[in-house]
């Protein structure tokens, strides 16, 4: 079919790998008003939160309905000082410390035992970073003997003491946190730090043989990565990285960040390669993306507790991380954005209340709708003026192809994923997740599906648009939200200027 705009290709015969659930994870750290405030506050005046555990029911809610499998925990940067054994026992008795990530006060209020109850009330998995900082190993074999031994020992019996008979069979444990970051408490070199979360992995495997391991990695994309793979491939279940994208101010920046992601997530894949050939392993070992978001600390420093006020074109760079995520599911299995609540987050609080921020909805849509086998999509730009040759954040996206002849190998304004969803036997949906980043272009886009594919005339419309790119959400008005409607399906879709939309389509028998 010959067209002018840019058109998308699928075949539900190329399957990339199912998608795993936990590409949908969320990230609560000691930092700002995440906790205190945002998931706990048990003093709150107007009777938002739970009586019994001091839990924001308003937050819960907003929570639950993202179907988050996996939240990690305590941090991020403030885990690099956090003696966990100050969060257990009485509250009355537990040490108020200096605080070194974020420059303020830990009150050890909400600890261990609180993060656990809040994931089981939640209907989510823990995912707990240890302390690489200041943190000792017998610190962290302490951490897991509290939360997942059985035995007769000191903090499997300090757990019972504490109320808690049964282990919390806690699987994820991070080997630190950004321990390569200058920022870091206990920074260290990456030869340094490959040996020393060798020693912990093998002591950690021994207390527990049955946890999964995260190694410590940096962007995917820079020789920690490549030092710390090498070393660690033969011990860890996943390798962590980590990116922020930000927007100087420019929305096409904003929207075109997350192809940094990409590219650091397929070196990440070559660098897992080469360490499984020099080592000779067949097991499996993937990639945890746990920390991802668009965040511009200029806008909102850390230090003062990077509450952003997202936009919609946050939103729409939002919805393509996790494109990408969709795209790589054969590699990429954890992703989890920072954070859950007021720090950079989807969700903020007010002691009266709550609202959802903009990039809230892109995750809603893709962790209620984004789940199955992710398929291979092919976008054809048959213009020039359908592609971004512009500056980029980070920088290298732009100098990899800016000398490229071939413009259909730029970055394209309409950024797809699909997945194929069994709804039952013998019905099965195409979901189709589309951002047109295009500030000014409305684009008429044949969808085009494989061959002997036959979908049903009606699709399924979820879409969050509006009619000023700088539009956002506040107390008193949600602008940016979801609209859904049916529409009558010719082969062409018309997608709006700067706009986020998961298509349904369902196969004809």
């Amino acid at each position: 079919m010959a067209t002018s705009h840019p058109s998308i290709h699928i075949d539900p015969a190329r399957i990339i790998d199912d998608v795993d659930p936990r590409i949908y994870s969320g990230f609560t750290e000691h930092m700002g008003r995440c906790i205190y405030g945002g998931i706990y506050d048990p003093t709150n005046e107007h009777g938002l939160a739970d009586a019994r555990t001091g839990f924001r029911r308003d937050v819960m809610e907003a929570l639950r309905a993202l179907k988050i499998p996996l939240v990690r925990y305590p941090g991020g940067n403030f885990v690099s000082t956090y003696r966990w054994q100050d969060g257990v026992g009485p509250r009355e008795l537990r040490p108020r410390r200096p605080e070194l990530a974020w420059l303020t006060e830990e009150s050890n209020q909400f600890g261990t035992d609180e993060f656990i109850q809040w994931c089981r009330e939640l209907g989510t998995e823990p995912f707990i970073c240890l302390n690489m900082g200041t943190g000792t190993l017998e610190d962290a074999l302490g951490w897991l003997e509290y939360c997942n031994s059985s035995a007769d020992t000191f903090y499997a019996n300090l757990r019972r003491k504490n109320g808690h008979a049964e282990p919390y069979g806690v699987k994820y444990w991070a080997l630190g946190n950004e321990v390569w970051g200058p920022w870091q408490v206990g920074q260290m070199e990456s030869q340094d730090y490959a040996k020393k979360a060798y020693q912990w992995a093998k002591a950690l495997r021994l207390l527990d043989p049955s946890i999964k391991l995260i190694s410590c990695g940096e962007s995917g994309f820079g020789d920690w990565d490549y030092v710390t793979i090498r070393k660690l491939a033969p011990i860890v279940d996943f390798h962590s990285i980590h990116l922020y994208t930000l927007s100087e101010g420019k929305h096409e920046v904003n929207v075109m960040g997350p192809a940094a992601a990409e590219k650091g997530i397929e070196i990440t894949r070559s660098l897992i390669d080469l360490a499984k050939i020099e080592h000779g392993l067949s097991k499996e070992l993937t990639v945890c993306f746990d920390e991802w978001n668009v965040w511009d600390p200029v806008r909102a420093p850390g230090e003062k507790g990077a509450e952003e006020h997202y936009d919609l074109s946050d939103a729409l760079a939002v919805a393509s991380w996790l494109n990408v995520f969709v795209r790589k599911a054969d590699i990429v299995k954890i992703a989890c954005i920072a954070q859950s609540v007021n720090v950079i987050s989807p969700i903020i609080t007010s002691p009266k209340g709550l609202f959802r921020q903009t990039t809230y909805y892109p995750l809603l849509l893709f962790s209620n709708l984004m789940r199955g086998a992710s398929l291979s999509v092919h976008v054809t730009t048959p213009s020039p003026d359908y592609v971004y040759s512009g500056p980029t954040v980070p920088k290298f996206v732009h100098d990899l192809t800016v000398h490229t002849p071939d413009f259909s190998k730029l970055t394209k304004f309409v950024d797809v994923s699909a997945v194929l969803a069994a709804i039952s036997q013998n019905i099965r949906e195409i979901r189709i997740a589309i951002v047109n980043r295009s500030d000014s272009l409305d684009f008429e886009v044949p969808i085009l599906f494989g061959p002997a594919v036959s979908v049903q005339d009606e699709v399924t419309v979820h879409q969050v648009w509006h009619e000023d790119i700088r539009a956002s959400n506040g107390f008193d008005e949600e602008k940016v939200k979801v609209s859904m409607s049916t529409e009558r399906f010719t082969g062409i879709f018309k997608l709006k200027k700067h706009s986020f939309q998961i298509l349904v389509f369902t196969l004809s028998s």
